[in-house]
């Protein structure tokens, strides 16, 4: 297996630390991989402050905060500078904060976007998948 540079979209990320089901399984099986260095987890600064504000209103703010604490043992972090708002204000994606996202992959260096929502990224040059279909990628 090669160590894929996979960068979780915020809904992903919300999915495993609220263990929203159905989708917490598949997810919590890539955290696992990366856990063991056979994937890296990247996501934005972005997604930790829009993951915070709904998950601090399901378990409470300090809860929230130890979930991203361990996440962050096994994520790493693209930040969201000047450079990443233009290219998304100057981008053809029609939601912003998707285009911050795409734009965040791209300077982390990431090989595949994993997330639910495949169509707000039509425009990626990057292969865009799900959680599941990434996990189906792996057994071919």
């Amino acid at each position: 297996m090669k160590n894929d540079r996979l960068f979780l979209d915020t809904n992903v990320v919300l999915d495993f630390l609220a263990e929203r089901h159905p989708f917490y399984e598949s997810v919590a099986k890539i955290t696992s991989l990366a856990d063991l260095g056979k994937v890296t987890m990247v996501s934005s600064a972005l997604s930790y402050a829009t993951v915070d504000y709904f998950l601090s209103r399901a378990i409470g703010a300090e809860s929230s905060k130890d979930s991203l604490r361990k996440f962050r043992v096994i994520s790493e972090i693209s930040g969201v500078d000047e450079s990443i708002i233009d290219k998304g204000l100057n981008s053809e994606f029609i939601d912003f904060e998707d285009s911050l996202q795409y734009f965040c992959a791209l300077q982390a260096g990431c090989s595949i976007i994993i997330t639910r929502n495949e169509k707000d990224f039509k425009k990626s040059v990057l292969p865009v998948m799900t959680p599941d279909e990434y996990l189906q990628s792996l057994d071919k």
